[in-house]
């Protein structure tokens, strides 16, 4: 390890192997350092044994109880992946998609009215769906045309509004959309987590919408994917980018201290040898004191021998319980996968619940989602903190990546990668694919 590098990683959580990935191919000379044994971090996927080692369980999974423990791959982060967002981009850009196999997830749904309602895939079921009644299905009709006729570039498809200061409230309002319409757009569609949207330009919202709908075309059934054997294969599929292009990746490997001369970082101490680098990156773990606080996540992992009601036997899905519909300021998620996706053992699912941390009590905050689960085997609750960095690294050579959120799906990861790029680089992240078909 006693070497110069170009730039030295610390940590291998998917935003800082995709870093690393891109580093690599750009010809820098890296080296990937983790003070865990496994790949991903944070976003690591774990088997049985490893995740109850994880959750301080002192016995052993049960194989009569939970199937064979190592055909589980569980993700402590849960997150699908848009077909057409930016993570998909970046996996054709630097074409990563050849060390991955994805799958299709089943079904997107929304809570309302204490029921489960299925997301529309199509003129057919948005006609049949019970999320609103006849009239308002044509007031919502017209929404989507207009959002469908939108080009950024054409002012004439703009509806007549400067969408870059014009308040999402006032397009819903123009719509004459009833507030739970504007709720199931915005947080089902939109995927945002609180109603802070409706305030705000309309742009990004209306830009969101066409996303969700973009991805929803390539498959037909939801918008997501999902790769196979957990999201802990994205790490290492960026990892594998790097090493092919040279990079050097320790696992196992404690950070005793990071090295700075006149502020700025030089390199890292570790076990009595040093490395030197023209800069550094990792995750907030690797640097207490430039990363600040700025909420929590509580997340809970559950183990079923069934289907979840009213999603059609689904063996994998997405559930968005919007917060107005259980008196909250954030939204609840459900994930489930299951052996379908080599996450689980044979008829066993995993569903994975993770929403902002709003009260002094995390655990409770799940319940209204525990209940839509019905019985479970088994769950391992987490509370994470959240963190920014303070500084955005020009001056100490120190990139930072921000925590993983409680969203259900990666447009927030690609944006801090995409983030992280810009600040290291000085220059946009270009994802256009190298080969255009």
């Amino acid at each position: 390890m006693n070497e110069n590098y170009d730039v030295i990683v610390l940590g291998t959580g998917l935003k800082e192997c995709i870093i690393s990935g891109l580093m690599s191919v750009e010809g820098k000379k890296v080296l990937h350092v983790d003070k865990n044994p496994y790949y991903g971090g944070e976003s690591a996927s774990l088997n049985l044994f490893q995740l109850f080692e994880k959750f301080g369980r002192k016995e052993e999974p049960k194989e009569s109880v939970y199937g064979p423990p190592r055909d589980y791959n569980v993700d402590l982060v849960p997150k699908f992946i848009l077909a057409s967002g930016v993570l998909v981009k970046m996996l054709i850009k630097t074409e990563v998609t050849k060390y991955l196999e994805f799958r299709s997830v089943s079904g997107s749904y929304v809570y309302k009215d204490k029921k489960i309602h299925k997301v529309p895939a199509s003129d057919g079921e948005a006609v049949k769906s019970s999320l609103m009644g006849l009239f308002e299905k044509r007031r919502c009709k017209k929404f989507f045309e207009f959002v469908q006729d939108f080009e950024a570039e054409k002012p004439k498809t703009h509806g007549g509004w400067d969408l870059k200061t014009t308040p999402m409230k006032t397009v819903f309002k123009k719509f004459d959309l009833e507030s739970e319409t504007q709720d199931f757009i915005g947080h089902a569609l939109a995927l945002y987590t609180d109603d802070e949207y409706l305030e705000q330009p309309a742009l990004p919202t209306i830009e969101r919408v066409r996303l969700y709908c973009e991805s929803l075309s390539r498959y037909g059934n939801s918008p997501y994917v999902y790769p196979m054997y957990g999201l802990g294969e994205l790490p290492q599929a960026f990892a594998r980018l790097s090493s092919i292009y040279g990079g050097t990746y320790m696992l196992n490997k404690p950070i005793d201290d990071i090295i700075y001369e006149n502020g700025v970082a030089v390199g890292i101490k570790s076990e009595g040898e040093v490395a030197k680098a023209k800069f550094l990156v990792g995750d907030p773990s690797y640097f207490p004191t430039k990363v600040k606080k700025v909420g929590q996540v509580v997340r809970a992992i559950a183990i079923l021998d069934h289907t979840i009601h009213d999603t059609d036997k689904s063996d994998s899905c997405q559930i968005i319980i919007p917060q107005k519909q259980v008196g909250r300021k954030s939204d609840i998620y459900i994930m489930l996968v299951s052996s379908s996706h080599g996450i689980a053992a044979e008829g066993k699912r995993i569903a994975i619940i993770s929403t902002t941390v709003e009260t002094s009590d995390p655990s409770k905050e799940l319940a209204p989602a525990f209940n839509i689960l019905g019985n479970i085997i088994d769950s391992f609750t987490s509370v994470s903190d959240v963190y920014e960095p303070i500084e955005d690294g020009q001056k100490d050579k120190v990139f930072i990546s921000t925590s993983y959120d409680a969203t259900s799906h990666f447009e927030s990861v690609g944006d801090d990668v995409i983030s992280l790029y810009r600040r290291i680089t000085g220059k946009e992240l270009d994802l256009t694919p190298k080969d255009e078909n």
